[in-house]
């Protein structure tokens, strides 16, 4: 096979980083877990923090097996898969390889392309550049919405509409650059709200990755 075949079939991803940490945000914040970073967006928000993720061409392909070989050798049995935006790619034999090791799979997207993968956990978070499609909504686990202005509320209500509420989270996390002057409304609009729960970027408070 060639190198674009292997990619596209998903036994080769554009890597960004990995790195063994905490995840700072949303439901399981706190919990250790494997971080894989995948590059490549086409959603480009403008208040990205990891806008270095964007080009996937900047990457070199990596072969999923070494990345699963990384992964089962530290403590946590979780892996989280984010980007840029993961979808992207097909993530079927990544996740498969990683439950073969009793490694479970939490997805951070923004739904913006068609769902792949076997996740134990899926975090979406919509944006307004490029939507989620309507088709993955229904697989959040949380939905974790990013609130930089009051219009984002409203937002973020279409999209607590359309999820499972049976089975999804609400959250809304403050932008990290408007962190100070955005939080208080989000803290006073959750206590007339009580459906929603806050996510704080707590990693970047602890000063990890």
């Amino acid at each position: 096979m060639t190198q674009e075949q292997l990619i596209e079939s998903g036994k080769l991803l554009p890597i960004m980083e990995e790195f063994y940490s905490l995840q700072g945000e949303g439901y399981n914040t706190g919990k250790a877990a494997y971080f894989i970073r995948v590059g490549g967006c086409d959603v480009g928000c403008d208040f990205c923090d990891v806008k270095e993720a964007w080009d996937a061409a900047l990457l070199a392909p990596t072969n999923i097996e070494e990345v699963v070989r990384r992964a089962i050798k530290f403590p946590a049995k979780s892996a989280i898969i984010t980007g840029g935006e993961p979808l992207l790619y097909n993530l079927d034999p990544l996740c498969e390889m990683l439950h073969q090791n009793n490694i479970e799979t939490i997805l951070e997207t923004s739904g913006s392309s068609p769902m792949s993968g076997s996740w134990d956990w899926i975090c979406l978070s919509a944006k307004r550049n490029i939507p989620p499609i309507e088709a993955n909504i229904k697989y959040a686990s949380e939905l974790k919405m990013i609130i930089s202005d009051e219009k984002d509320f409203a937002f973020a209500e279409t999209y607590s509409q359309k999820v499972d509420n049976s089975k999804c989270f609400l959250y809304l996390q403050p932008e990290w650059s408007v962190r100070n002057i955005i939080m208080p409304k989000i803290i006073e609009y959750i206590k007339m709200n009580p459906k929603w729960r806050i996510s704080l970027q707590s990693h970047k408070y602890m000063q990890i990755p």
